[in-house]
């Protein structure tokens, strides 16, 4: 076997061990797993062994096995940190990765906010269902830890940002303050929620964004070697840097 087909075979290998890792903590009952036995393409293998991939019936799973594999599988993600204030005008901030950006005409980002418990929404969620207003913060890595930190279930009301010691600058659209060591913000009002099942999907219309100098050019195109998010990798604790990007021209 050459070299090349011997990597490609041990990478096959690893992702197979990656799988196996996921489901280690469930009860043998509850794994829906299923295995066929293929054949490795000609071109990773020129002895023909045969893998066993995994397959996982998302009907018969439980919720935390569902958003485990989905979580660790649909990756890298990019982290929205949010911060929003209730009535009262008391903070919060709070980091989600289910989240992205989904149009430009009106410019739309969503976001999917779990809850509590079975019928307690999180505060983010909650706060935005009383103002409407919400700014959305990109995280890079010196920002990491404290994003993480925000993560933390506190009592409703108390302030993320004054507990981790985050500067917060006035919005220019919305009265929901920014945090000011963020390389973007983004200042939004809720368009709509959507609930299916216990998922809720929260979905803003952008009205002002703020961007660290030196990150995009003055088309606001993105300045190479300047921005680096981090991206949410598998659960429940790995993420990945974006140091290490590359172009793709695309065909005309």
């Amino acid at each position: 076997m050459s070299k090349v087909m011997t990597k490609i075979k041990k990478d096959a290998d690893s992702c197979l061990n990656t799988f196996r890792i996921l489901t280690d903590h469930c009860p043998p009952s509850t794994r829906s797993i299923h295995h066929t036995s293929i054949k490795i393409p000609v071109a990773a293998s020129s002895n023909h062994d045969t893998i066993t991939p995994m397959t996982f019936d998302m009907e018969e799973l439980p919720p935390g096995d569902r958003y485990r594999i989905l979580a660790s599988l649909v990756t890298p993600r990019p982290i929205a940190w949010v911060t929003t204030q209730d009535r009262k005008n008391r903070l919060n901030a709070a980091p989600f990765s289910f989240f992205n950006v989904f149009g430009s005409n009106p410019p739309i980002v969503a976001f999917a906010p779990g809850n509590k418990d079975h019928h307690t929404p999180k505060d983010t969620a909650r706060n935005i269902r009383e103002t409407g207003e919400f700014v959305v913060h990109m995280v890079d890595e010196p920002l990491g830890k404290v994003m993480v930190a925000t993560s933390a279930s506190l009592p409703h009301g108390e302030n993320e940002l004054d507990l981790h010691n985050l500067t917060t600058l006035p919005s220019e659209k919305i009265s929901v303050p920014r945090i000011a060591e963020a390389p973007v913000a983004l200042e939004c009002t809720a368009h709509s929620t959507i609930e299916i099942g216990s998922n809720r999907l929260i979905i803003g219309i952008v009205h002002f964004v703020h961007v660290r100098e030196g990150i995009m050019d003055e088309k606001g195109y993105h300045q190479e070697g300047q921005y680096h998010p981090l991206a949410r990798m598998a659960s429940p604790d790995w993420y990945s840097r974006t140091t290490d990007q590359f172009e793709i021209p695309r065909p005309d």
